[in-house]
């Protein structure tokens, strides 16, 4: 039930990594209008983290999503990622020195949890992300905020 009208629904952003604070900071505007005929899948911000070698090769290390909130003003979103747990000896090794992690081959499995819990995952850190809302005309069609 819902549009992009305006923006770009997908995007990706180069990151700076900060070794002392063992944090990397990123900043990617979302400046996205969206339309909606109803309020029934409501949506959800999704993230993608992947760690880049010298060689440019990239492999994930985080997936992760949150739900945009129902209430127009700031939020500060975290967003708690997961990464597929290494299962042999061979993938913690080839993980640790750059040659990649295990990937999903489904991206839904990240929101939908209908198979997720066939995984064996480990936490890989919070993406924090600061939004402002601004929804209009919902009142008009008798969706109200309190």
């Amino acid at each position: 039930a819902w549009r992009v009208i305006e923006g770009d629904a997908l995007g990706q952003t180069v990151i700076g990594n900060n070794s002392l604070e063992n944090s990397s900071d990123f900043c990617h505007p979302l400046d996205l209008h969206l339309g909606a005929a109803s309020v029934q899948g409501w949506p959800k911000l999704h993230v993608e983290l992947h760690a880049v070698n010298v060689l440019n090769n990239s492999w994930p290390v985080g997936y992760g999503f949150t739900h945009i909130p129902a209430r127009p003003r700031y939020h500060r979103l975290e967003i708690r990622t997961w990464k597929i747990a290494p299962t042999t000896w061979y993938d913690s090794i080839r993980e640790k020195f750059g040659g990649g992690g295990l990937a999903l081959c489904k991206e839904d499995l990240i929101y939908t949890g209908i198979e997720r819990y066939k995984l064996k995952t480990i936490s890989s850190g919070i993406v924090i992300v600061d939004v402002n809302l601004i929804l209009y005309n919902f009142a008009k069609f008798g969706v109200e905020f309190k």
